[in-house]
């Protein structure tokens, strides 16, 4: 989810596109929230780990 975050924040930024770069932004900061929450142990998802 964070690699697809950054690949829409660069084409959002190249082709001027704010909606890639406001859906980029989400993203990136979902996967970092699920990747904290997984790192420090609590269950995402039904998962223990998150990557």
């Amino acid at each position: 989810m964070i690699a697809i975050g950054i690949v829409l924040l660069i084409l959002g930024f190249v082709f001027g596109i704010s909606i890639l770069w406001t859906l980029g932004i989400i993203l990136v900061l979902i996967g970092v929230v699920l990747w904290i929450l997984g790192s420090v142990g609590h269950a995402v998802g039904g998962r223990s780990h998150y990557w």
